[in-house]
């Protein structure tokens, strides 16, 4: 009887025989950890992230130096307080998206002309080689739009002369030919994954040069077009706020570490997009619009504090929604007392939720997100301080838009790519050692048998 090769995902009884055999031996005592002082996840005991270099791209701050007890966080970009930044675009009724790339990457403001100019190598660079649409995108479109901004990243590769060249000229042309084309990967990608998958029409509405890139983007990803300007601002504001947070979140460690191998521009930023993919990482505002929205379906009072309580209990002790124990949006790494990217959005949020008529989902949203702290403290003795995080209300604010979840996370990386392109640059020029952290083994030396004896 000829071979027959089992189905590509199929689960074969050799597999589950063989994954039985990795769990025997690849689990680790638990006890180890401490005995060596591991520093797991590359934080010390007490959460806090251990040093592992320098950067003046951009500063997260939760903790008073002089006291060394939690404060209100603060982000700066290049030394400048992210809501000093938002207030300046803001007050000139600007966007701020392409101002914040030119400070990430260039580590100055720009001013008027240089902005102008900066913006226009930018729509200089917002295009796709000839039939990349069609031969990449649409030839094997993916339900996962992240995968499919992977596969174009790498696949852009070979249109690049010299993609190997890690000089900085070369390194800040990719930079910004990717920052500039990740918006059209994106939705053409989530298009063609709509038309292939779920037999929507499929249209394409090339970018245009005098819009800025949040503009665009609903330009692009309307069939019509059409978006008012709140709209735009918002997702320009969500964009600015997502475009940088340190070198120590695990995308950006990830620039940091494949970029200290001495890798191209493309295989670097495709390994930063499998990092941002992961639900610990970038996926977390889905869950928190999956979580209201069975909120919504289990409390039939938004306006009974009593009722919400109680469902909020039931999330942390795994009685609601996915059973996970989480209540999603609460929370952060480095914040304890507040994020002041949720404070932004939060104090915008309402006037687009005033123009969508969706006033009442926004009481919700900020009844939970005066609750859920003192219940989280309560039921888990938690007494640092625990607050609303970025993915609050940004996913609340895509909904707003009308954008699909399936476009969440690759929003995130439409605006994370400026930071990343700023820290690879950063750690190009001032790096000279691969990073490499130690691993300590811990299996006993033993013998080896041969085949037949064994």
């Amino acid at each position: 009887m000829p071979f027959q090769q089992p189905s590509y995902s199929e689960i074969t009884p050799a597999i589950l025989s063989l994954s039985e055999l990795c769990k025997t031996n690849g689990g680790i005592d638990p006890t180890l950890y401490g005995k060596y002082e591991v520093k797991r996840g590359l934080r010390d005991p007490n959460g806090k992230g251990v040093l592992t270099g320098l950067t003046q791209i951009s500063e997260i701050s939760s903790y008073d130096a002089k006291t060394g007890q939690p404060c209100d966080g603060s982000l700066y970009y290049r030394g400048i307080n992210i809501k000093d930044l938002v207030n300046g675009f803001m007050k000139d009724d600007r966007f701020g998206f392409e101002e914040t790339v030119y400070l990430l990457l260039f580590g100055d403001l720009p001013n008027p002309s240089q902005l102008e100019d900066f913006s226009r190598v930018l729509a200089s660079y917002r295009r796709l080689p000839p039939s990349f649409v069609r031969d990449v995108i649409m030839k094997a479109p993916s339900t996962d739009m992240m995968n499919a901004l992977a596969r174009s990243v790498l696949t852009l590769y070979s249109y690049d002369e010299f993609p190997n060249d890690t000089s900085l000229p070369h390194v800040l042309r990719q930079s910004l030919q990717l920052i500039a084309k990740f918006p059209l990967l994106s939705v053409y990608s989530y298009l063609s994954y709509q038309h292939y998958y779920r037999d929507n029409s499929l249209y394409i509405h090339p970018p245009k040069s005098d819009l800025s890139t949040a503009e665009n983007l609903l330009h692009m990803l309307r069939p019509d077009s059409k978006y008012s300007h709140l709209e735009a601002k918002m997702l320009d504001l969500a964009l600015v706020l997502h475009a940088e947070h340190g070198g120590g979140n695990n995308s950006t460690f990830t620039t940091h570490v494949v970029s200290s191998s001495g890798t191209d521009t493309y295989s670097t930023i495709a390994a930063a997009l499998g990092s941002l993919k992961g639900p610990k990482h970038g996926g977390a505002n889905i869950k928190v619009v999956q979580m209201f929205d069975d909120l919504k379906q289990n409390v039939t009072d938004w306006e009974d504090e009593e009722e919400i309580t109680d469902y909020l209990r039931a999330l942390l002790h795994k009685e609601a929604f996915d059973k996970a124990g989480l209540i999603y949006g609460m929370g952060h790494a480095v914040y304890s007392l507040s994020d002041p990217r949720a404070q932004v959005l939060g104090a915008c949020v309402q006037s687009l939720s005033t123009e969508k008529g969706r006033q009442k989902e926004f009481a919700l949203y900020s009844i939970v997100e005066r609750l859920a702290p003192q219940i989280i403290a309560h039921e888990r003795k938690i007494y640092k301080g625990v607050s609303a995080n970025v993915d609050f209300y940004s996913g609340f604010i895509y909904s707003m838009l009308d954008l699909p979840q399936e476009l969440y996370t690759p929003l995130f990386a439409i605006a994370r790519i400026a930071g990343w392109s700023a820290h690879r640059m950063e750690e190009l020029m001032n790096a000279s050692k691969i990073i490499r952290p130690a691993y300590m083994a811990v299996a006993d030396h033993r013998d080896y048998i041969s085949l037949n004896d064994r």
